[in-house]
């Protein structure tokens, strides 16, 4: 009999009901293991504009047997303009284990990295959160903020944006220790933040040049980079989840002191240090988050009934030519 390879849907991980805070878990656990991964650079390529395909692998500590390969892809005018498959090995055996789509993965591990940046770094006054951006991203990132601050009163800020801002509102409405605020203009909202989060996917040029607006103490969160190259030199400090992936911004030479995410995490670094430093944390996205997601979906829904699959029938013999 050949290999089982288990096809796991954006539905079938949908009904699975994978809670905010077994995503932040899983966020945890892949930061705390990064320096027992092997955890290459993401290769990116880009067909026109700014589109792009990124290809993300990554092997797991030698004890989760895991191997997974991530593709992902933003390609204007598509809906969604943002797509991505993984493949998860058996590392110890080498075989497929399953064709996962990528969609929910991505999109619940960028918002729960978001979330654990702004818990490691923002200022201890901070209950409030301004948001750019107002899709899924930002969705998941909401979701993981109301689930480590479930027990106090904390305020979202959101930059309008077309009817983005009533949709998103329409979402959080039944979060009764929450408050919704929308800003019409982005200076403003910028003036107003303490913890700053954008989930733009593309921006044409710096979005806030006013640097004086970005008030101490200030964490901000670009979560896909754009619009904030103005801040790498007067922000105090700028953590990143890999090097790797930030080693080429243009400014990479002139932060004023940088380190990784998982040196916080891990007590090797303090991160925060006072109340007034201004903060950037660039979590540009690791194919180790993927992994351990993927690894543990795969584990929670490979023996379920409903679970689509295929035989992979390879060929045996050594010599097959």
């Amino acid at each position: 009999m050949g290999n089982i390879v288990k096809i796991i849907r954006h539905e079938d991980i949908v009904k699975a009901a994978i809670s905010p805070k077994q995503c932040l878990e899983w966020i945890e656990e892949s930061f705390s293991i990064k320096y027992e991964s092997d955890l290459p650079p993401k290769i990116s390529l880009h067909p026109q504009g700014d589109d792009f395909f990124n290809t993300m692998p990554c092997l797991l500590p030698k004890r989760f047997g895991r191997f997974s390969m991530k593709e992902v892809h933003r390609i204007a005018g598509q809906v969604p303009s943002l797509g991505s498959d993984i493949l998860l090995y058996d590392s110890r055996l080498g075989n497929l284990l399953a064709i996962i789509d990528g969609d929910w993965i991505t999109t619940m591990r960028t918002g729960a990295v978001a979330a654990l940046a702004s818990r490691l770094l923002k200022p201890s006054f901070a209950h409030d959160y301004s948001f750019i951006g107002l899709g899924n991203t930002a969705r998941a990132t909401a979701l993981c903020i109301l689930e480590d601050n479930k027990d106090q009163q904390i305020t979202f800020r959101l930059l309008k944006y077309k009817n983005q801002a009533d949709l998103f509102i329409d979402r959080f409405k039944d979060y009764s220790n929450l408050t919704i605020k929308v800003i019409d203009d982005i200076e403003t909202l910028v003036k107003e933040s303490n913890v700053l989060i954008s989930c733009i996917t593309s921006a044409d040029g710096i979005l806030c040049p006013n640097d004086k607006l970005f008030n101490p103490g200030i964490l901000l969160i670009p979560v896909h980079t754009r619009g904030f190259q103005n801040c790498d030199l007067f922000f105090d400090k700028v953590y990143g989840d890999d090097t790797g992936h930030i080693q080429g911004f243009k400014y990479f030479s002139r932060f004023k002191k940088y380190n990784e995410l998982s040196q916080v995490l891990l007590g090797n670094d303090p991160g925060r240090e006072s109340d007034s430093e201004r903060i950037i944390a660039y979590n540009i996205g690791l194919g180790l988050h993927d992994a351990v997601f993927a690894s543990h979906i795969y584990d929670c829904l490979k023996d379920k009934d409903d679970i689509t699959f295929f035989i992979q029938d390879k060929e045996a013999s050594k010599f097959w030519l």
